[in-house]
């Protein structure tokens, strides 16, 4: 470079620079906003997406616990997007596009891969069901979030994930953070006496409420009981994985999130079958056993939840009893009318449904007077129907449903064939964590639904990418290092 060149491209620097702070400075005077501040942030975050996306993809997954809506800063607003995150997810969204028009070189046994194909199948009837909907515009809206959450954190993450060292890392840069915003719950928190109805609010605006700030405790804590007994990883960050465990189980049960202690209990379940080796005959002939003793006894059932009187608590044994009282828990009982009101959607349009994401702008109708709670509004406006199968079942009709739970099934018929065929001590353990955190969040479907936020959809997506990598790279990768395995370790270390 001459010094001519030098001279310009300093110049050029500087007027760029003075040009910015007057024009920044005109905007704090006349609208009294920051936000132009953001702007060589937004500058340096987009030339990276072409230069590191990898490392783009990890510093992204860091900001999603911090993430909040737009709504916070600007209220009244029609719309919502969670920032700084959203925003980001577009722009790789469609940088990926560009660049796979240009080159078409993406890796073909991960975008033909059956979890792959399944996710098509499921964003396929999607889109159908966006041209039939009731509001086509919330309902695009809707479609393109699950594209700039899917995209990023499944297929290109799973490109990420070739190195097992970057899993570790994708964890971590969910859990560092977390660790801060629990930090600052239990401060709010405290400060409230610990009160049960103070725990559904004081993650705001990280959390939109208890029930999604539990559901991701329950998705990770697998997660750091396996950096607890992974014998291959460093001592000291075992250690740490111990004091976050317990950092964990103190804010889970803070929140009063009756539907996150359920989901763990069937996690444990599920590790349990895998470490014990259970044939899947076996696990499917208790299924079925449990599912024809419910529909025998199923008066008797109800007539046992009805006499349960026992409101949640702050008592956690009163708190755990009154995960089954239908008869005067609010918060239940609110649950099982939205319930409702997605079945009565689905018997007026059984095919295509009513559109994605218009549950929550159509549901009020469908509400039966006897039916309604303390806390149920005519206007229905309190949000989804609190089921991510049942929500599917009213916005994309039967076939909805039945996309996410093949989805689901073809994810852990996946991850337990990884589990059987993984060569390594660690890939075992990275393979268990995952297939647990996401039995967490899949039975935690069944009572509430939050893959529509960022704080529930990257790691869902990313864990999903983490059993395609191990299947796809990882195990083979193990395969060929087998006779220098001692050595690798070694330098690894």
């Amino acid at each position: 470079m001459t010094n001519s060149e030098a001279k310009y491209k300093l110049i050029l620097f500087y007027a760029i620079a003075i040009l910015f702070i007057i024009t920044n400075s005109l905007v704090i005077l006349k609208g009294e906003s920051f936000l132009f501040n953001l702007v060589p942030l937004a500058i340096i975050i987009f030339l990276a997406m072409f230069f590191a996306l990898d490392k783009v993809l990890l510093v992204t997954v860091f900001m999603v616990p911090f993430s909040v809506p737009l709504k916070t800063f600007v209220p009244g607003l029609d719309f919502n997007i969670d920032l700084p995150t959203e925003p980001i997810f577009v722009g790789i969204l469609l940088i990926f596009i560009l660049k796979q028009i240009k080159d078409r070189d993406f890796d073909k046994s991960v975008a033909q891969h059956p979890i792959s194909l399944a996710i098509y199948f499921y964003l396929a009837w999607r889109l159908i069901t966006v041209f039939t909907s009731t509001m086509p515009l919330v309902s695009i809206k809707y479609f393109l979030a699950s594209l700039w959450f899917i995209i990023p954190f499944f297929f290109l993450m799973s490109q990420v994930f070739r190195k097992e060292k970057n899993i570790n890392r994708f964890f971590w840069m969910y859990i560092i953070p977390f660790c801060i915003v629990i930090t600052y719950t239990l401060i709010k928190h405290a400060a409230r006496g610990f009160s049960q109805n103070s725990a559904n609010y004081v993650m705001n605006p990280f959390y939109n409420d208890h029930t999604s700030y539990g559901a991701m405790l329950a998705m990770f804590i697998p997660v750091v009981v396996g950096f607890i007994f992974n014998k291959e990883l460093k001592k000291s960050l075992r250690v740490i994985a111990g004091v976050v465990l317990s950092y964990f189980i103190v804010a889970i049960i803070m929140s009063y999130t009756r539907a996150a202690w359920v989901s763990l209990f069937g996690a444990l379940g599920v590790y349990l079958i895998l470490r014990y080796k259970i044939n899947y005959k076996v696990v499917i002939a208790g299924l079925v056993v449990i599912i024809g003793l419910f529909f025998v006894f199923q008066d008797q059932i109800f007539f046992s939840l009805e006499r349960n009187k026992q409101d949640s608590s702050t008592d956690l044994k009163e708190h755990i009893q009154s995960i089954g009282n239908v008869a005067t828990d609010a918060s239940n009982l609110e649950r099982i009318n939205r319930w409702n009101c997605a079945v009565r959607m689905f018997k007026e349009k059984p095919v295509f449904g009513w559109g994605p994401g218009t549950y929550q702008f159509n549901y009020a109708p469908f509400q039966f007077s006897y039916e309604k709670t303390i806390i149920s509004t005519n206007a229905g406006d309190m949000g989804n129907a609190h089921s991510e199968y049942l929500g599917a079942l009213s916005e994309s009709g039967l076939l909805g449903m039945l996309s996410f739970i093949f989805l689901a099934i073809v994810i852990f018929v996946t991850a337990v064939k990884n589990y059987i065929r993984a060569n390594s001590y660690s890939l075992k353990i990275i393979t268990a964590s995952t297939i647990a955190g996401l039995t967490t969040y899949l039975l935690h479907g069944f009572l509430n639904n939050f893959l529509d936020t960022d704080k529930a959809a990257v790691p869902f997506w990313g864990f999903a990418a983490i059993i395609v990598a191990v299947d796809v790279y990882l195990i083979k990768q193990n395969k060929l290092e087998e006779p220098v395995k001692s050595e690798t370790v070694e330098t690894a270390e």
